[in-house]
């Protein structure tokens, strides 16, 4: 199984964002939106988010959470990365393009 490159990510509990420094090359206004969709999912939902390349440069959404995060809602967290996966879909067609041109 190949290792994903992690884009970004943002955690409820550190209460912070991460954006990989490999892609600082992206536009302003892309950065901006994912660390928005980041963040505002971790503060409806919870956890941890994650957003990685696979080795195919396609985007994976992953979700953890600790053992003891009674808030955390799982069924919540599936819903809306659907919503987000539906609602974002150019945006993560044109990150997965990006990804196969610059990094392959």
């Amino acid at each position: 199984m190949s290792e994903r490159i992690v884009l970004c990510g943002a955690s409820a509990y550190e209460q912070k964002y991460y954006l990989n420094q490999q892609f600082a090359g992206l536009p302003q206004a892309i950065r901006e939106e994912l660390q928005i969709l980041c963040v505002l999912f971790t503060e409806e939902v919870g956890g941890v988010l994650t957003i990685a390349f696979e080795a195919d440069g396609e985007i994976v959404l992953e979700t953890e959470f600790e053992e003891n995060d009674y808030y955390y809602d799982t069924v919540s967290s599936g819903l809306m990365i659907r919503a987000v996966r539906d609602k974002r879909q150019e945006l993560f067609r044109s990150l997965e393009l990006y990804y196969r041109v610059f990094n392959q």
